[in-house]
């Protein structure tokens, strides 16, 4: 037999308000898959979301201690359909995200990708998207 990863856990010092930022990135909804109609509330130490399609979970767990400097775990993200990387990078600057590294390449080729971080430092990355890929290797 074999595990299957049931949730990805964030350590943090406001669950509610990673949970918030993280659901407007995402387009996740509060709760775990099978309590979907639970809200998150400011206060709240858990606050899980998921995604509806995929039931895919993220939970802000707050903690006394978070894990100082660079996080060891991070989420690279790939723009959903009718969506290009820059234009993403420039959505989720405008809901809190701040700019660690322009890692996009300086030619023509439009590779790379942005890394940010969320409202407690958490770094991410986004990636160029599957039609920006496509387009590339045409």
């Amino acid at each position: 037999m074999t595990c299957f990863v049931s949730h990805t856990t964030v350590d943090c010092r406001d669950a509610f308000r990673l949970a918030e930022f993280w659901k407007a990135v995402l387009g996740y909804v509060d709760g775990y898959i099978d309590t979907a109609n639970e809200q998150n509330q400011p206060g709240d130490e858990e606050c899980p979301i998921h995604d509806a399609a995929t039931g895919h979970t993220i939970l802000f767990l707050e903690v006394p201690d978070p894990t100082p400097g660079k996080n060891k775990l991070h989420f690279d993200l790939r723009p959903r359909a009718g969506l290009h990387r820059d234009e993403e990078v420039q959505r989720v600057l405008g809901l809190g995200g701040t700019l660690v590294a322009d890692l996009r390449a300086t030619d023509s080729s439009g590779t790379g990708w942005v890394t940010l971080a969320d409202p407690e430092g958490n770094q991410f990355c986004i990636l160029r998207s599957d039609a920006e890929r496509s387009v590339a290797t045409n």
